[in-house]
């Protein structure tokens, strides 16, 4: 029997991202995989922490019993009460263990929180450029996206994020850092989204909810910080992951944090942690949720990813790319010499440099560098860099 025909559908429709990482497979086994210099796919390369493996080691030599058990369908009470305490760090509203859903991935926490706020048919907007895998999300559970573009540094335009607003509006999904931009969005930018969710929300009586995907709130530049949303809107949602700040990508442990103030919240954290049954989740990895409460203050060394990112964008620039300076994540997103991205993206693979439209990301005209690769491959390819923009000017 064949597959189903949504299913083929989003196969057909599958992201950019892997069509590139999948070519870059072709061109190793074609050339050599040191001849490749693969920008397409963002798969932290550094390792994680050393407290990691101290901590796990640990952990796998506690003799205690029921180690790998079943737990709360929300997690270890020891680790979302560790989660909690982090944030109130940060925020002056007051977390639980209550407020905290532990998750296998940033993924897994949207999936959560989708399911447990829309209806079929209810929208999301979503600012763009931005990760096409979140169409695939809102599929799962009947919702459907609506994109609002950006302005041309990549910060909100509230214009359009109002003109998308419908009775159909359940929420507003942004990340921050944003990938594929880099971009951060500041905190007078975060008041005014707010204000325009405060007013529709009082139009339509009821709360459109604001989702913050964070995956890469500890990876920032130059004095950056990510602004919190849960002091500047109520109603709102914070999921991420430590697959990027702590390299643990295959290890599938993140979170979602629900706002204390958020209304009919004991409803909401109901649903949340029934979907993360129904869903098949079921918990987060038990052994992750262990090591998480002391790794909530570690981090990668990010300082090797600014060196990275300033050799790529001291070069490009010189070379005469046009792009904007990313404040945070592992992304450039530079504009294509021509509208016709997927065709410039096609020239720099003739180099065997592999990048990502940006088409794929809602983008066009752009495309997507994911600088977590090694610096030698940075340098390799900045040769082919700079012949093919020439030869594409000329």
């Amino acid at each position: 029997m064949p597959a189903s025909q949504n299913i083929q559908t989003a196969i057909e429709k599958s992201s950019w991202i892997r069509k590139m990482f999948e070519e870059g497979n072709i061109r190793k086994a074609k050339y050599g995989a040191e001849n490749i210099f693969d920008f397409s796919l963002g798969n932290p390369d550094l390792e994680p922490p050393a407290k990691f493996k101290e901590v796990l080691i640990k952990l796998i030599n506690d003799p205690s019993p029921g180690r790998h058990a079943y737990m709360p369908n929300a997690g270890l009470i020891e680790t979302r009460q560790a989660v909690a305490d982090y944030l109130n760090k940060d925020n002056t509203a007051r977390f639980t263990p209550d407020e905290i859903v532990m998750s296998v991935g940033a993924g897994g926490s949207l999936n959560v929180v989708l399911k447990t706020i829309l209806n079929p048919g209810d929208e999301v907007i979503i600012p763009k450029p931005y990760f096409v895998e979140y169409n695939f999300y809102l599929d799962n559970h009947q919702g459907v996206p609506k994109l609002a573009a950006t302005k041309k540094d990549f910060s909100l335009d509230f214009d359009t994020i109002s003109d998308a607003v419908t009775e159909k509006t359940k929420a507003v999904l942004i990340d921050s850092p944003n990938n594929p931009t880099g971009n951060v969005y500041e905190q007078e930018e975060l008041k005014e989204l707010a204000n325009v969710l405060n007013h529709h929300s009082q139009k339509l009586g009821e709360p459109i909810y604001l989702i913050s995907d964070e995956p890469y709130r500890k990876i920032i530049y130059d004095g950056i910080s990510v602004p919190s949303i849960f002091d500047i809107y109520d109603e709102s949602f914070v999921v991420t992951s430590f697959s990027k700040d702590l390299s643990l990508p295959g290890e599938r442990i993140g979170y979602v944090a629900a706002n204390p103030r958020m209304s009919d919240k004991a409803t909401i954290i109901a649903g949340m942690v029934l979907s993360n049954r129904v869903l098949g989740y079921v918990n987060a990895p038990a052994l992750m949720q262990r090591a998480i409460p002391f790794l909530l203050e570690e981090t990668v060394d990010i300082a090797i990813y600014q060196r990275r990112r300033d050799m790529l964008c001291n070069a490009l620039d010189s070379f005469g790319y046009d792009f904007k300076k990313p404040g945070g994540a592992f992304y450039l997103f530079p504009r294509s010499p021509s509208e016709d991205d997927v065709a410039f993206v096609a020239a720099l693979q003739e180099e065997n440099i592999l990048t990502v439209p940006g088409t794929g990301f809602g983008g066009p005209g752009h495309f997507r560098i994911a600088y977590c690769v090694s610096e030698d491959v940075i340098q390799k390819a900045l040769p082919g860099f700079e012949r093919v923009i020439k030869k594409w000017r000329s």
